[in-house]
């Protein structure tokens, strides 16, 4: 855990940090002619007003500002917020909010998504400081529950495991609990076992997805607080889900980052992990940055991870292996359920992994492989990859890749090759985290913290700076690149002591690529082993062999 003047902290000092943090910026940032503070996203209203009027009424902070002054602006923001509820019963998206809020707030369309997270959040907030809300307050927001109640949102069945279907299933428990409707909390208590018995058995469909996965985090949480206690079935199943889905997190942790493959991000996760809030409340074993880009319920909403999932999380002395099989759902076509093989090696200083299969995606924001270095406060990237530009793409937003990739994972190592036919665009894109960075006509050799990474092109590049990162463009595909990664520490006790010897002692290992009939990759990496990337056509499965032996993946599990 971090310490603060020698005194370890606790998850209550972690998020009375973050408490703090918003709340000063919220009293700080003046209100716009709307009487909010923010038009891009509704919520963020929401979220802001909670942490300044949460800070107002704690009396064991210390505050720079007048309490009642700021729980009045706090509340002043909540009002405003709430009357933006499209509360006319028979019309479309009755009792939703707007999303964008643009030009004018109370003349902004309704959007279906702001209700699914922040309906259930505003129910735990009432019950957590309802009892400290003036009376207009009050009434407004309980009335905004009837509206929520009445919308029926919720009401839908559980097909694809996704987070918006996590979302509608807290949501029949807390509006059912709320308004004595035992049919609903029924309907939620089997939506509940039915997405816990499907994620337990075939893994979670949205895998690495942030920030969607903090949605079930919080949404199952409030479900929590909100259910009756006497009701011990429902309470020991959420109990379950929390503890399944903190489990997960465990999994793919390396201080704050998120290891691996994502099947979606935002630009705050790549290439760079932001959306850390509840991470550091839950393990704060990594120095919060200042930017906090998703803001939502962290300092407001705890449960507490499982030891076995914290010891899990926060132990990686010994370097760990994790396979995992997940079942995607295609809604469409019920025969097509692909089988994911998801791969993720972890080090003290670093992870590196991925999955081996391409899949489409919604908005196509698969993330197929990083390199992992741990959070540390000052923003940026902590990811190194490489890709080709699919569907979606824009010039320094390095996302949305296409399908033009093969890959071979191995420990410390990741094999691509891109086989890129003729007519697309043969460029592929790298990713750089900040550091000290060595250049040959073929190759890349960097230090970034305690990790020396060596990189081998099977063409010329240019490099370029980007925000928060140094971009990597690759011309001439098709062709390959090999990322091997090994800890300053490990490094050292192999007698290699500073960057330059690093670069001499790779050099040795330098890799032979193929590129006629067909495409290949052979390399053998500072550990000795030989690993063997190849493909003949795009039509053919590519063959990867760890020391002439074929990698299988047959002892994946859920």
């Amino acid at each position: 855990m971090l310490e603060s003047n020698g005194i370890q902290s606790t998850y209550q000092d972690r998020q009375q940090e973050i408490i703090i943090s918003i709340a000063l910026e919220a009293q700080r940032r003046p209100l716009l002619e709307s009487g909010l503070w923010f038009h891009d996203d509704v919520r963020n209203n929401f979220y802001y007003a909670s942490y300044l009027f949460a800070a107002a009424v704690d009396d064991s902070l210390s505050l720079p500002f007048d309490r009642e002054e700021a729980k009045q602006k706090a509340q002043d923001v909540l009002l405003e917020t709430l009357m933006l509820q499209n509360r006319q019963p028979g019309t479309e998206l009755y009792g939703h909010w707007p999303l964008g809020l643009n030009p004018v707030p109370r003349e902004a369309s309704p959007h279906e998504l702001p209700v699914e997270i922040m309906g259930s959040l505003m129910a735990y907030f009432c019950k957590r400081y309802g009892g400290a809300l003036n009376a207009q307050l009050r009434i407004v927001l309980n009335t905004a529950f009837g509206h929520i109640y009445r919308s029926d949102f919720y009401r839908k069945p559980v097909i694809t495991f996704g987070h918006h279907e996590a979302k509608y299933t807290a949501a029949k428990l807390i509006f059912g609990t709320m308004f004595a409707d035992d049919v609903l909390v029924e309907d939620g208590r089997q939506s509940l076992k039915d997405t816990l018995t499907y994620i337990r058995s075939k893994g979670m469909p949205e895998y690495g997805s942030l920030p969607w996965f903090w949605h079930w985090i919080q949404a199952f949480t409030c479900a929590l607080e909100l259910v009756p206690t006497e009701d011990t079935d429902l309470i020991t199943t959420l109990k379950d889900m929390l503890d399944h889905l903190w489990k997960v997190r465990a999994e793919f942790y390396l201080h704050g980052a998120w290891v691996g493959a994502h099947s979606r991000g935002w630009p705050h996760d790549v290439p760079g992990d932001a959306n850390v809030l509840h991470d550091y409340v839950q393990f704060g074993d990594f120095k919060l940055s200042e930017a906090m880009p998703r803001t939502e319920y962290a300092g407001l909403l705890f449960y507490k991870a499982p030891d076995e999932a914290l010891t899990a999380a926060m132990n990686h002395r010994t370097p760990v292996e994790t396979t995992k099989i997940t079942q995607k759902v295609v809604p469409a076509d019920p025969n097509a359920q692909p089988l994911l093989h998801s791969y993720a090696y972890i080090t003290e200083d670093f992870a590196a992994g991925g999955m081996w299969e391409r899949v489409e995606e919604f908005d196509n924001e698969q993330l197929r492989w990083t390199f992992s270095l741990p959070v540390n406060g000052e923003g940026g990237s902590n990811q190194l990859f490489f890709f080709h530009p699919g569907q979606g793409y824009n010039e320094g937003d390095p996302r949305h890749q296409s399908r033009y990739m093969e890959v071979l994972y191995h420990k410390n190592v990741v094999i691509s090759l891109f086989p890129i036919p003729q007519g697309e665009k043969n460029t592929i894109i790298g990713v750089l985290p900040h550091g000290e960075w060595m250049q040959d006509p073929n190759a890349l050799f960097g230090q970034v913290g305690d990790v020396y990474f060596a990189i081998y092109l099977s063409q010329s590049y240019q490099l370029q700076e980007r925000s928060g990162y140094i971009e990597v463009t690759v011309q001439g595909m098709p062709g390959g690149v090999i990322v091997e990664a090994i800890g300053v520490k490990e490094s050292a006790e192999r007698g290699i002591i500073g960057l330059d010897a690093f670069v001499i002692a790779m050099a040795h290992n330098e890799p032979q690529f193929e590129m006629e009939g067909g495409l290949a990759a052979h390399y053998t990496t500072s550990n000795g082993d030989r690993l063997h990337l190849s493909m003949k056509s795009e039509s053919e499965q590519p063959r990867a062999l760890l020391n002439g032996v074929k990698i299988s993946l047959e002892n994946y599990t859920v």
